[in-house]
């Protein structure tokens, strides 16, 4: 018990220690020329990706696309809500650190400095592979305290549901590739990452450029 205390405060610690690391996405991309019906023809789980880092202009317009703000009058997204929750945290897990994503400003905050792909990836090693993983996490918080703890997994299931979907669309119509996964380490995710009980780790995408 001693030393899962211990664990945790340091992750805290860790969490604290990179917040100030902040990443100021460029403005998301909405010029695609890509039909809807020419992503959904083209939409397929692709499991290989090339060793190529995806630059940030690109990948602010895939978070954007899985759960950004689209109406800043409103503060609402670009994906569905059970109650305008908004429960689904994506973190972006990459060579250089474990980053969580924040529709309102665009920025990604750094929470660890690890390399954490491996750790998405679990036993199914070419997930490693991609050069981010998009992991989707679901905040029982944001629903009402009354509401039983099952209906609460079920909503952020259904949540996760939405945005991976936006981030396979935003990938076929960008020419990325994606597979969605529910494999991952998620007690080691979540102390990395200095959250508790109150999340639920749901679903992760793996974005990469086409193998060639």
């Amino acid at each position: 018990m001693r030393t899962k205390i211990l664990t945790l405060a340091f992750a805290a610690l860790m969490t604290t220690s990179c917040a100030a690391q902040s990443v100021k996405l460029p403005a998301p991309s909405k010029a695609c020329k890509t039909t809807l019906m020419e992503a959904l023809t083209n939409r397929h789980s692709t499991r290989e990706f090339a060793d190529r880092d995806i630059p940030d202009d690109v990948l602010s317009t895939v978070l954007w696309s899985a759960c950004g703000i689209n109406r800043p009058s409103e503060g609402k997204i670009t994906a569905p809500s059970a109650l305008n929750a908004q429960d689904i945290i994506v973190f972006v897990i990459r060579e250089d650190g474990a980053y969580r994503y924040d529709p309102k400003d665009n920025t990604l905050t750094k929470v660890s400095s690890k390399d954490l792909r491996k750790d998405v990836a679990g036993p199914q090693k070419f997930a490693a592979t991609a050069p981010v993983s998009l992991v989707l996490v679901s905040d029982n918080s944001k629903f009402p305290e009354r509401m039983p703890a099952q209906a609460k997994t079920r909503m952020g299931v259904v949540d996760a549901g939405y945005v991976s979907e936006n981030i396979c669309l935003a990938c076929s119509a960008l020419g990325l590739s994606t597979v969605p996964r529910m494999t991952m380490k998620s007690d080691v995710l979540k102390t990395e990452l200095g959250l508790d009980d109150n999340y639920d780790f749901i679903i992760n995408n793996q974005i990469g450029y086409p193998k060639k």
